[in-house]
Order: structure tokens, then sequence, then C-alpha cells
């Protein structure tokens, strides 16, 4: 089943999210891989595909896990202040 993770960025985490973001992707590309990854991305603090110091104010990934437990994320790089892990059902575009 697919899953939503909807993760708030701490204020001020842009350098730790640049610190992390190496393993992040590498974990990402992992899943794509293996066919798990729907979409990911981060939600920009400003109207801008690059923001620059503005940073981000989150995350948004939705993949295929076998259960909602394992799709909670592990947040050791103290980038996220809150997340949300929901079950997700994937109606468009169809496959």
């Amino acid at each position: 089943m697919f899953y939503a993770i909807s993760c708030t960025d701490h204020p001020n985490s842009l350098e730790a999210r640049k610190a992390a973001r190496p393993a992040h992707l590498a974990r990402l590309q992992q899943m794509l891989d293996d066919g798990r990854l729907l979409l990911a991305g981060p939600f920009p603090a400003i109207d801008a595909e690059d923001p620059g110091p503005a940073g981000f104010t989150g995350s948004l990934i939705v993949a295929e896990f076998a259960s909602l437990e394992e799709a909670d994320p592990y947040m050791a790089a103290g980038v996220y202040a809150d997340v949300k892990v929901r079950p997700f059902r994937k109606t468009l575009p169809s496959a």
C-alpha cells in the first residue's frame, strides 16, 4: 500500500537539511529503483522553484511500504519538527 509522509521542518533547519540531503536522496533513489516511490519533494518557503536562503517548510513523500509501521520515517538529521504518515490510495493517473 502507498503511504503519504508529510513532514514539517524545524525553523532555521536549512543547513541541517543540506547536510542530510545526500543520504536522503540515496534512500529515495533506492525506493525509486525498487519501484516503490510514487513522488517526493520539498515545500519551498516562498513561491519559487529555488527558494535560496528562504529554504523549505517541509517535504512530501508518497511511497509503497508493507505497513504503516515500515513507512514511519526516521528523523535522525533533526530537520523535521513534525511527521504525519497516512495511508494513500492512488487514483489517477491509472497505471
